[in-house]
């Protein structure tokens, strides 16, 4: 028994109005950037210039403005980007956990445009939660030497910095978990319309 790859058309739209959407969200993706470079927030930085880097792949690779990502895809990616990265609450945490995890697999989408690299649906789960549990580190780890050298505010006890990882790997669990419930229900429709008798999903 063999598992499909995972098809980039699963992951890039060209509809007009999806088109115009996606590229909003781009842009404010890119003010994003800018406006937390100029306050100094390097984390929030770098993952609002990843988003923005995800959503240009594919009308870059098609060369064409209207093959973009699905725009509630990366609405969803984004909501970590408008938050400032993680908010005060562990819903709003595992939100943003969420979100990562969609950017993750945006980005998974990214790298079959634009590389060799091909995934079944559940490399690309675990991949996502993994990514989205590194995010949270990252998060950390930057947020830490942001509040040491340039004065940034961060947690103040391990036990609020256990409550952010927590909530990270809950949406990605929950996001990858959502992830593969669509990846099985685009499998069975792929093999049902080919007639294709092996494939598992």
């Amino acid at each position: 028994m063999s598992q499909q790859q995972l098809p980039e058309a699963w992951f890039v739209r060209d509809r007009r109005v999806n088109a115009v959407v996606a590229w909003f969200f781009t842009l404010m993706l890119v003010l994003g950037a800018v406006g937390y470079l100029l306050e100094g927030l390097l984390v929030d930085t770098a993952l609002a210039v990843a988003a923005a880097a995800v959503s240009l792949v594919p009308p870059v690779v098609y060369r064409s403005w209207r093959r973009t990502v699905p725009w509630l895809l990366l609405f969803v990616a984004a909501i970590p980007v408008g938050a400032g990265a993680y908010g005060p609450s562990f819903l709003d945490d595992v939100a943003n956990g969420v979100g990562i995890a969609t950017l993750a697999l945006l980005a998974v989408a990214a790298l079959q445009l634009t590389t060799d690299l091909r995934m079944t649906p559940d490399v690309a789960v675990v991949f996502v939660v993994l990514t989205t549990l590194a995010t949270a580190g990252f998060w950390a780890l930057g947020s830490a030497a942001s509040a040491r050298y340039l004065g940034t505010s961060f947690l103040e006890t391990n036990d609020q910095l256990m409550v952010v990882f927590t909530a990270a790997l809950l949406g990605g669990v929950l996001a990858g978990g959502v992830f593969r419930w669509y990846f099985r229900r685009k499998l069975r429709a792929a093999r049902e319309a080919t007639g294709v008798e092996g494939v598992t999903a």
